[in-house]
């Protein structure tokens, strides 16, 4: 009867849930780490726009430098493999377009994989 009681103390439960928790989120971050990282250029009507160039910038000291580039396929899908950052900025470009606003994407941790929920969008209409 004590041994029960005292594994319902809050000096037991608190730790415990504290435990699991962290157990959770580690093995949350294990599954999802692999740095991919997906989404869609579109045009101003919300087309796909096919062969855009993706710029992935890295979060630098001062600055963003530019890392990785990636193409978009006939649907508007591109996808960059093994991003390291929790926080990058994306830019597409086409040479009928222009180039889009830069859109900052900031991660929970280092190297998660992410689709993103906007597509990046060219201002101007072909």
């Amino acid at each position: 009867m004590i041994a029960a009681k005292q594994l319902r103390s809050r000096w037991v439960v608190v730790p415990g849930a504290m435990v699991i928790v962290a157990a959770s989120w580690l093995l949350y971050v294990s599954a999802h780490n692999h740095g991919r990282l997906e989404g869609r250029v579109v045009d101003a009507n919300g087309a796909p726009v096919a062969g855009a160039k993706v710029l992935l910038f890295e979060r630098g000291f001062v600055t963003h430098e530019e890392k990785a580039r990636a193409t978009t396929g006939v649907d508007g899908r591109f996808r960059f493999d093994n991003n390291p950052s929790h926080s990058v900025q994306l830019e597409a470009e086409a040479p009928e377009l222009g180039r889009t606003n830069r859109q900052v994407v900031r991660l929970w941790f280092a190297g998660q994989d992410t689709v993103l929920a906007e597509p990046l969008r060219f201002a101007t209409k072909r």
